[in-house]
């Protein structure tokens, strides 16, 4: 298998997960805390989408499908290219308010789009290329679609903590 072919099914069980995760919740449920300074399901489901967004249209060197298709209306958000949630105060948490299940997974089904496009377009030489940041060691393309990849992992295993302590056991149906 090559490396692409690798990297595509990583960020395809993203899509997955969210799906699984996300089906059946109410609104309530999107937007419940388990605790005031706990990440709600609905706010980590918006932070997968947008941090992939933001990396992948930087590496792209383009802009972010959340100002160039209006999904921060959607989303009622600003218009802010930075506005993906790292560093989001507890209160900022607790005052995000999820839409609806569709407008979550259709924002992060337009940027996965994205993202295999890129994905798709790119070099072995282009994974080598160094990000100018001031960062040691200095990450490239391949370190950073990785980095991205793990992050939204991680959030997607959140947001299935979440639910469980939500609906308890066996709402994945065993």
């Amino acid at each position: 298998m090559e490396w692409r072919n690798l990297i595509i099914d990583g960020y395809g069980r993203v899509l997955d997960a969210l799906k699984e995760n996300l089906n059946g919740l109410t609104q309530k449920d999107l937007d419940w805390q388990p605790k005031p300074d706990c990440n709600s399901m609905g706010w980590l489901a918006w932070h997968i989408s947008r941090v992939q967004d933001a990396e992948i249209a930087g590496l792209m060197g383009a802009e972010q499908v959340w100002i160039t298709e209006g999904w921060h209306k959607k989303f009622k958000r600003p218009a802010d290219p930075d506005d993906i949630g790292f560093g989001h105060t507890d209160e900022e948490v607790t005052a995000f308010r999820s839409p609806d299940i569709e407008t979550l997974l259709a924002y992060y089904e337009v940027v996965m789009k994205r993202t295999l496009k890129y994905l798709k377009s790119l070099t072995v030489k282009a994974l080598a290329r160094e990000l100018k940041e001031a960062y040691e060691p200095v990450p490239t393309v391949a370190v950073r679609l990785v980095s991205v990849l793990a992050d939204n992992l991680q959030h997607a295993g959140e947001i299935t903590y979440v639910h469980g302590l939500r609906k308890g056991k066996g709402w994945l149906g065993y």
